[in-house]
Order: C-alpha cells, then sequence, then structure tokens
C-alpha cells in the first residue's frame, strides 16, 4: 500500500499522460516518509461506458483514489492528499484549461482486520540498497 487508482474517460486518453501523473504521484508518496516504496502502486482505468451531467457537451472526468493501509493518523493522511492533489491540479492544469475537465480524488484508509498482503518487493528493494 499505498494504490493510486485513475479513472478516466475515453474522450481524454490520449491527452491524460497518465505515465508522468503516475511518476510524480511516486516521489510525493516515497519522499513522504509515510509509505514505503516497494508498496506503491498506480493504475489507470479507461472508461468506454459513462455519462457525465445533462450528456449534452464534450465533457470528461478523471476520479482518482489513494488506497492507504489503516494506522496513520489523520493529520498525516490529510497533509499527503493535499500534497497529492495539488499534483493532480498541476498535472491537469493544462487540459482544464482546454476543455470541460472534472477532477476528484478521495484518500480511503483500508480496514485493518480486512486487508490481507503478501509481497516480496520490501525485501528485494531493502537488499537493493545495500
Amino acid at each position: 500500500m499505498p494504490h493510486f487508482i485513475a479513472e478516466y474517460t475515453d474522450n481524454i486518453e490520449q491527452q491524460t499522460n497518465l505515465p508522468a501523473l503516475f511518476e510524480k504521484v511516486h516521489a510525493v508518496l516515497g519522499d513522504s516518509g509515510v509509505f514505503p516504496l516497494g508498496g506503491i502502486r498506480s493504475r489507470g482505468v479507461r472508461l468506454d461506458t459513462w455519462r457525465m451531467a445533462d450528456g449534452k457537451h464534450d465533457y470528461a472526468f478523471v476520479h482518482m483514489t489513494l488506497k492507504v493501509g489503516h494506522g496513520r493518523d489523520l493529520a498525516t493522511r490529510q497533509k499527503v492528499a493535499e500534497q497529492l492533489f495539488n499534483v493532480i491540479t498541476e498535472h491537469f492544469a493544462e487540459l482544464q484549461a482546454q476543455r470541460l475537465l472534472a477532477l476528484s480524488f478521495e484518500m480511503i484508509e483500508l480496514d485493518p482486520e480486512l486487508n490481507f498482503k503478501q509481497n516480496n518487493v520490501h525485501a528485494f528493494l531493502k537488499n537493493q540498497v545495500g
């Protein structure tokens, strides 16, 4: 954890530059000191079937979610969430200036009892440092 998920409408696929956004997201999360690098994952989900507002214009949206494991206090989560939303709005600023575009972002803390993981990437990265 954390997992960053960007759901985006198909009409802006070419303009989203999700690889660049993911690079920025990973930098914020990795530099925060809050999340281990080996658990950070990002993915984009293209939405081919959707409707927005009255459906009469060339609307578009990107809804982003950051799922984090349990155990960080609200102030820590809020600080990271605000940093990420700043990165998100900067990333999409030019596109939003050109077209109708709604951006939304939420951070979700997963239930501590119902969140299961197995990951050997942490050990791999630890051995790479030495």
